[in-house]
């Protein structure tokens, strides 16, 4: 039998012949007759027996209860989220209460970088932050907020910045260093109480296996060709800025590069010795590099009285040259280095000249050059050479030669 789609009032006459009301329907799949005096009090019992139905279709259920109707909603949202977890909904809310601290201020990612910048600025002002890593920082925090544009820093969360660091399917290196730079950050708003934990924290952080790689370098050849291709440019103006960082190894970038704070004083012919101040340094510590025998003529030849480190153009010239002779970024500083470890034999001495540790040394420019070649490098000379003599010069001491370990 079908059953009826709603429970019914009707009038009845009992054997009696008295008229009664009668409520009839279905519910459950049992047809229910209920014979009432009143029709009120018929009325009332369909009323109970039309919500039983609805419930047994619907699965709602009524109860007294001291929730208002905006905190049933959520809970029952938040029954059907956990439908298929493992745990009960008291597990997750004691889980959340007891690991999960709110920020105390709510800050939106621009500002919280604006902010973590300028504390960068001040650490660079007071020389424990070089420029370019204040640029370097910079530039990936502008990725950030270009990726999350009107987001409160509070809101990012690990999943989010995996993702980020991931982006252009990075290779290992270059996530772990995306992700350094986002720890630090984060870590600084941990500490202004703008997020509640470090998101960064649950990123993993890749291994990779260190392998030796060699520095691309100049032979002594081509070393030569350079330099004397160099002399012939306007009268040889760029000569110091070459031979500073082909025979001295320094850091010749042209943005913030070592090479572009070193004054004409540092460079000391009569001592023999190029000084290195913490605020010329990369690394902001002080180092002294010998003047060898021909970077001396290569400077008394073109004295920095008469030829600046840094002429007029260098960027646009330089280029010009980098092209002619494939030049990339660091090579003049790497020839040197090779150069020097293999006429002195010493990653020490070599590590204190270029401003290196011996571990990064040992990994990029060990056994790169033969002594032999190395002679060759160290006797390139200026043409023609200068007639003027040069002030003696006076050598630190060096130490003798290291045998080092295969």
């Amino acid at each position: 039998m079908a059953q009826a789609a709603q429970f019914v009032i009707s009038e009845f006459t009992n054997p009696s012949k008295e008229i009664v009301f009668r409520v009839t329907g279905w519910l459950d799949g049992k047809r229910i007759r209920k014979n009432f005096p009143t029709r009120a009090e018929a009325s009332a019992e369909r009323q109970a027996l039309e919500i039983l139905r609805l419930q047994a279709e619907t699965g709602i259920r009524t109860t007294a209860t001291r929730l208002t109707d905006a905190q049933l909603h959520e809970a029952e949202a938040s029954f059907r989220r956990l439908a298929d977890a493992p745990k009960s909904l008291s597990f997750y809310l004691d889980f959340a209460l007891a690991n999960y601290r709110a920020p105390d201020r709510e800050q939106t990612l621009a500002d919280a970088v604006k902010d973590y910048l300028a504390f960068k600025q001040r650490e660079h002002d007071q020389n424990l932050l070089s420029i370019s890593q204040h640029d370097h920082i910079r530039r990936h925090l502008d990725v950030l907020m270009e990726k999350f544009p009107a987001v409160l820093v509070s809101q990012l969360t690990t999943q989010q910045l995996t993702e980020h660091c991931q982006r252009g399917n990075a290779r290992p290196k270059t996530i772990n260093n995306r992700r350094g730079i986002l720890h630090t950050f984060f870590k600084f708003a941990f500490q202004k109480d703008w997020v509640a934990v470090n998101p960064v924290d649950k990123m993993p952080h890749h291994r990779i296996a260190h392998r030796r790689g060699s520095a691309k370098t100049l032979t002594a050849e081509q070393a030569e060709k350079l330099m004397h291709h160099v002399e012939t440019i306007n009268g040889g103006e760029m000569v110091p800025y070459f031979a500073l960082a082909l025979f001295a190894g320094i850091r010749p970038c042209l943005r913030h590069g070592e090479i572009l704070k070193l004054k004409p004083e540092h460079v000391r012919l009569d001592t023999g010795v190029i000084l290195i101040e913490p605020e010329v340094s990369k690394v902001r510590m002080k180092r002294n590099v010998t003047i060898h025998p021909n970077l001396a003529a290569w400077l008394t030849s073109y004295p920095l009285e008469k030829f600046p480190i840094i002429p007029t153009n260098l960027q646009h010239k330089r280029a010009a040259v980098a092209k002619d002779f494939d030049l990339s970024h660091d090579i003049m500083r790497h020839t040197f280095i090779s150069m020097h470890v293999a006429k002195y034999r010493s990653m020490g001495e070599a590590a204190l000249q270029a401003g290196n540790s011996e571990s990064i040394i040992r990994k990029h420019y060990l056994d790169l050059k033969t002594a032999a070649e190395a002679e060759k490098f160290f006797d390139i000379m200026p043409t023609p050479v200068s007639t003027a003599s040069p002030a003696p010069l006076v050598f630190p001491s060096r130490p003798e030669p290291l045998a080092v370990a295969s």
